[in-house]
């Protein structure tokens, strides 16, 4: 942040659904539901990549489980509004499935209960929203999620599948004041105009989402489509990838993030399972009252049935002691593999819906439970 005189500013942004990389989170974590649904043991680790008229699938999984997979990417891309091949990528468009069997140097370790990977996770939460959350990428996770919906229920017809937001908080003595501009960028009919666009943007999207939260702006401060003209978005403009959003996917750059993305790998891979189970921890930290802003820190290695590290940050918010936070959170949660796995209740097919929104600060997963 930038300060002056008790005034920072901070700015996240996030994605809509049909944004290349998160076509590509959605068809990874189709696919591990998938095999979750018939093996709930399974293990997979499940890439994507999207191009011009291509898919590729890539991983591997180890589990009791028969996938098409090309049947259930095809049904996300149709799912995701891709269904016109003038996009120059749909459902008729090529895929190649390249999936293998888990490593065996690598299932040994997760046979034993222990880390599917090594890596350092980061779970954060704050006062700034209901859920805990950072008001900038909640607010940004708001806005793609409706334009998404004008799209879809065509209250604003000319739309496109992707799209992205941006959101400028300015924080007056670490407290949200006022929003300071939104932008969005989302591709459209040729035949509609950047105008019209702008003010129906601002009209279904920025006025009920900015309400919601308590603040407005005004439409001089919304940017529509920077460069003045976006008509063609999805893979064929920008190719997308499995994991690439992993700041959106979490807190937007509010706090910090570990060393892995989420999308395709079951909760045996601590980058998804601990994660969770860091959030868990931050959330309950801050809605207990024991600190106003908590950033929990976990690291695993490769077969590792706990924790190599498990400490919490709470910048100085704390109303109980260091000590008395880290009891809490063993209270709470067994943070060996197993103890999240089983205490988060995770093998079952839960997985597609975090890959569009964010993965935190939305009630229905159970890593967002209060106890």
């Amino acid at each position: 942040m930038i300060k002056t005189n008790g005034i920072t500013t901070f700015t996240s942004e996030s994605v809509c659904a049909g944004h290349p990389d998160k076509i590509c989170d959605q068809i990874s974590d189709a696919i591990l539901d998938a095999v979750l649904a018939q093996d709930r043991q399974g293990r997979t680790a499940i890439e994507c990549l999207a191009g011009h008229n291509k898919l590729i699938i890539a991983g591997e999984v180890g589990a009791n489980a028969k996938v098409d997979y090309a049947s259930v990417a095809k049904d996300q891309i149709r799912r995701l509004g891709y269904t016109d091949p003038k996009f120059n990528f749909c459902d008729k468009s090529s895929i190649e499935v390249y999936v293998h069997e888990q490593s065996p140097e690598i299932a040994v370790g997760v046979k034993k209960k222990g880390a599917g990977d090594q890596g350092m996770m980061f779970g954060f939460a704050c006062r700034e929203t209901d859920s805990l959350m950072p008001l900038p990428i909640t607010m940004a996770n708001a806005l793609v999620k409706r334009m998404d919906q004008v799209r879809e229920e065509k209250i604003v017809k000319y739309l496109r599948p992707d799209g992205k937001s941006q959101v400028t908080i300015e924080y007056k003595d670490g407290k949200p004041r006022k929003i300071l501009q939104v932008v969005v960028a989302i591709p459209h009919e040729e035949s509609v105009n950047l105008n019209q666009v702008k003010e129906d943007i601002y009209e279904f999207v920025v006025i009920p989402v900015l309400e919601r939260f308590g603040f407005k702006i005004k439409i001089d401060d919304l940017v529509v489509n920077g460069t003045g003209i976006w008509h063609n978005g999805g893979p064929a403009s920008d190719c997308g990838l499995t994991g690439r959003k992993i700041v959106v996917d979490t807190y937007g750059g509010y706090a910090r993030v570990g060393g892995g993305a989420f999308s395709g790998k079951e909760p045996s891979k601590v980058d998804r399972g601990g994660a969770y189970a860091a959030r868990f921890l931050a959330k309950n930290i801050v809605a207990h009252g024991l600190a106003d802003r908590a950033e929990v820190r976990l690291a695993y290695f490769i077969g590792a049935k706990k924790p190599t590290m498990q400490d919490v940050e709470t910048f100085g918010t704390n109303k109980k002691s260091h000590k008395v936070i880290l009891s809490f959170m063993e209270k709470i949660l067994d943070t060996s593999v197993s103890g999240i796995i089983n205490g988060l209740d995770l093998q079952r097919p839960i997985y597609l819906p975090t890959a569009a929104y964010g993965h935190f600060g939305r009630d229905e997963f159970p890593w967002e439970k209060i106890v």
